[in-house]
């Protein structure tokens, strides 16, 4: 039996592609597996009752290696799976020498796993130079003066006046956050940078509260 597998990683995007694809290499209409999960992992049910479904002598087609998986260490996992467990072939569309169909001479099948090797350490060089250059990248930022996290948001100008009265017992976070317009959570660690250790609130001047310019 030939089987194919069309995964794509959202379900905006369309999987008509593969699916000629696989059409022309001729598996039936009821023999492809179509998945719209994310290739990071191998968590994903339909293929996973595909492969374990799978007999000695299918074959088990993709458009390409990243249609299988993007994580080479575990690509290379199920490739022994389905190859040597399973005893089935698999035929990668977009790389002929990815092909361990029966028939094949024990050369073939050596390429094959030659090029899934190199593949699996390109990879991973690859990661490994990303998180170098970002590492390398943050270092330099930081060297700048540049500071990384979100922006802190500017507070309502009534802000030290419900800080100081929610401080007091006067209202509560929510309600305070609610007649500000901010999360109350905000509300709170702000204030309590505002007003250090439950300080209460500075003393007001005509109505409104009076508050140093250096703790604004």
């Amino acid at each position: 039996m030939t089987y194919a597998y069309v995964r794509v990683s959202t379900r905006d995007q369309n999987e008509a592609r593969q699916l000629a694809a696989m059409r022309e290499f001729g598996v039936a209409e009821d023999r492809i597996i179509v998945e719209k999960l994310s290739g990071k992992d191998f968590n994903r049910p339909r293929y996973r009752r595909l492969v374990g479904g799978l007999r000695p002598g299918d074959v088990l087609v993709v458009k390409s290696i990243d249609r299988l998986g993007r994580n080479y260490d575990e690509i290379l996992e199920q490739w022994a799976l389905i190859t040597k467990e399973r005893a089935a072939a698999i035929v990668v569309l977009d790389m002929p020498l990815l092909d361990t169909r029966q028939g094949r001479d024990l050369t073939g099948t050596l390429i094959a796993d030659i090029v899934l090797q190199l593949l699996s350490y390109v990879a991973q060089t690859e990661r490994e130079n990303i998180r170098q250059r970002q590492a390398e990248g943050i270092a330099a930022a930081k060297e700048r003066g540049v500071r990384f996290g979100r922006e802190r948001s500017e507070l309502p100008q009534d802000f030290p006046m419900y800080a100081g009265l929610w401080l007091d017992g006067g209202i509560s976070s929510r309600a305070a956050a609610q007649e500000l317009g901010i999360c109350y959570r905000t509300f709170q660690r702000r204030a309590k940078e505002l007003f250090p250790a439950g300080a209460k609130c500075p003393e007001t001047k005509g109505g409104e509260p009076h508050v140093p310019p250096e703790e604004l």
